[in-house]
């Protein structure tokens, strides 16, 4: 508490203290706004929380671990503090006041960022994520995380009505941390006043604006007021059965992270589908929708079943954009999670498939896409150690197979690679790699927005990716 009292004069914490550094929307706002400003990101050198307390016996590391994550969350007596107006503030304030070509929102991915990049546009989240203290907290304790979480999201959402409260519990891809904290994502349910202001004064008048949505569905129970509550992430490397009293995956899980099988006790085992926790509140399309009408601006939807349907489909506009600037396109880097450098990958004059994590499921995505795709003279990848041993995670083998697709040159980063899975790395380090690459400069002109959209077209629709 005396950590968050000297850092925010009046006790009440900012909005670099709210959400959650571990959070991939963080990390992704931070290397759109740095590309954008023509730097790459080797001043990332956040350690994510998991990567703590290494040296330790495992049981001692856990525990220390958990700690250190109820420290750094948010205190439960700020959280009805939390002023999502003045996060949406401190979002644009990332960006260099100018006018833009476009603008890119929506759900966080790293392909996403990168058609921004390309487009030369801001990249803006359509919620944010924060992790609050959980007193007493247990991994294997989800009824208590949705008490905890319900009453939590009671006060926020009082002092910020316009906002919807996704809580989720998912021992398989926090670990420890979701028995130190519970995790909520605050999604807007309509366009922030500062968007609105930041898209007034920064938008070129009649400049597109695209709103890129995650469609993946999820059991969601509907706790009332606004909050809602998920067993697992669509984001994880388990499935929702996967969660049910008796799991044998569900069990290594818990053995991993400290937590006892026989006391799992899920709420809502039969919970109807919603859009999982990286959706779109409707209510946020809606008022973007009506935002744009008055001012002439077209606005373009793409929504995407998997993530691994948009990262292939902004490869492809990528190797194309490449080659029409006269460049090969032929030398490709497979990103993971946080290790991703979007300004390194344009200056290298690279085509980036984004990972969404280290789960199978996401590299046997990159597999495919590299299988049907014209051959890369060079793969390059960036495995993000998960940070923990858990079911569903991508071995190093896998990894490997997926570099084999390059001709002549195959690498897997060593340094992810000798602390795989249990040792993460900074973004810093994708910074580090990937100057290592031959420069390929100049730089292609910014992509047109309508070449982008026909490009995403006709790679994506294949692959279920929706552009209208």
């Amino acid at each position: 508490m005396q950590e968050w009292l000297a850092a925010s004069g009046s006790g009440i914490p900012g909005p670099d203290r709210i959400v959650s550094p571990d959070s991939l929307g963080r990390v992704l706002l931070s290397v759109a706004s740095r590309a954008l400003r023509g730097e790459d990101c080797a001043d990332l050198g956040y350690q994510p929380m998991l990567a703590r307390f290494r040296g330790a016996p495992e049981a001692v590391r856990r525990a220390a671990v958990a700690r250190a994550g109820g420290r750094a969350a948010v205190p439960v007596p700020h959280a009805g503090e939390i002023d999502a107006e003045r996060i949406a503030r401190w979002v644009v304030d990332h960006y260099p006041p100018r006018w833009y070509p476009g603008m890119v929102l929506g759900s966080p991915h790293g392909g996403a960022v990168h058609l921004a990049i390309a487009l030369g546009v801001p990249w803006l989240p359509s919620a944010f994520e924060v992790s609050v203290h959980w007193p007493g907290g247990s991994v294997d304790n989800p009824l208590g995380a949705l008490a905890h979480g319900a009453r939590i999201a009671a006060r926020l959402i009082a002092g910020n009505p316009e906002v919807a409260v996704r809580q989720v519990h998912d021992p398989a891809s926090r670990g420890v941390l979701a028995g130190s904290t519970v995790s909520l994502m605050v999604r807007w349910q309509q366009l922030p006043e500062a968007y609105r202001r930041f898209l007034g004064s920064r938008l070129a008048p009649g400049a597109p604006v695209l709103l890129l949505r995650d469609a993946r569905t999820w059991p969601v129970l509907d706790s009332g007021a606004g909050h809602t509550f998920q067993l697992g992430a669509a984001a994880g490397a388990l499935q929702p059965a996967d969660f049910r009293p008796g799991s044998e995956l569900l069990g290594q899980v818990l053995r991993h992270t400290g937590g006892n099988c026989a006391q799992w006790d899920p709420p809502g085992v039969s919970s109807p589908q919603g859009y999982a926790e990286h959706g779109v509140e409707p209510g946020f399309e809606a008022s973007l929708r009506d935002w744009v009408q008055g001012t002439g601006s077209p606005i373009h939807r793409i929504l995407f079943p998997r993530p691994g349907a948009l990262s292939a489909a902004t490869a492809d506009v990528y190797r194309g954009w490449l080659r029409e600037a006269g460049k090969s396109g032929n030398r490709c880097v497979v990103e993971c999670g946080r290790l991703i450098d979007p300004w390194q990958v344009v200056r290298a004059g690279l085509v980036p498939y984004w990972c969404e994590n280290a789960a199978e499921g996401s590299v046997v995505g990159a597999e495919w896409w590299l299988a049907g795709s014209a051959p890369f003279s060079s793969v390059d990848v960036l495995p993000e150690p998960p940070g923990m041993h858990s079911p569903g995670v991508a071995s190093l083998p896998q990894w490997l197979a997926v570099a084999s697709f390059g001709r002549r040159r195959r690498a897997v980063d060593r340094t992810a690679a000798r602390g795989y899975p249990i040792t993460p790395v900074p973004t810093r380090h994708a910074t580090e790699v990937l100057r290592g690459q031959p420069y390929d400069l100049p730089t292609p002109p910014p992509l047109r927005v309508v070449d982008a959209l026909a490009a995403l077209r006709d790679s994506g629709s294949p692959q279920g990716l929706l552009v209208c």
